[in-house]
């Protein structure tokens, strides 16, 4: 049998290289619009947190930056908390609420479907976290194609 005589990792040693970045460091261009679209369901994947980091990212590059929850994506912007709301039930519980509170602390727009938050999901707008706007079904639409006419960066968040 082969013997394997390498030394164990410990805290602080790097697996990958993280000085070597092979592309440019991209700004937003004067009035430079971004949308990030949510059609997916909290705590059912990484990436509703991965894409609300990304979200942040492009405000801090200059972007002015809108986050759509529609459908399922409305459950990242609902209040949560146990036992009582705002509390943390585990580590992460509440990730979802303290990145749309940054987002929007640093200038972003947060806007949440009425239809998914009634219709689908038996929340009023009483349920979101503070700050995110409640808009009409088919203004989802709308916000999509005001983006897509003022030529905005769309980066579009589904999970099955």
């Amino acid at each position: 049998m082969p013997e394997v005589d390498i030394e164990p990792h410990e805290d602080g040693d790097f697996f990958v290289d993280y000085d070597d970045k092979k592309f440019e460091d991209v700004q937003a261009k004067p009035d430079e619009k971004a949308l990030v679209t949510f059609h997916t369901v909290a705590f059912e994947g990484s990436i509703g947190l991965v894409n609300l980091l990304s979200a942040s990212r492009l405000i801090r590059k200059g972007f002015d930056t809108s986050v759509l929850l529609y459908g399922p994506g409305v459950t990242l912007g609902i209040q949560r908390g146990y036992p009582t709301l705002g509390d943390s039930a585990f580590p992460g519980h509440q990730n979802y609420a303290n990145r749309l509170e940054k987002i929007m602390d640093e200038g972003g727009d947060v806007y949440a479907c009425r239809f998914a938050l009634q219709a689908l999901y038996g929340h009023g707008e009483a349920a979101l976290v503070p700050g995110i706007e409640p808009i009409d079904p088919k203004d989802v639409l709308d916000i999509i194609l005001l983006h897509r006419r003022d030529d905005a960066f769309i980066m579009d968040t589904w999970t099955m």
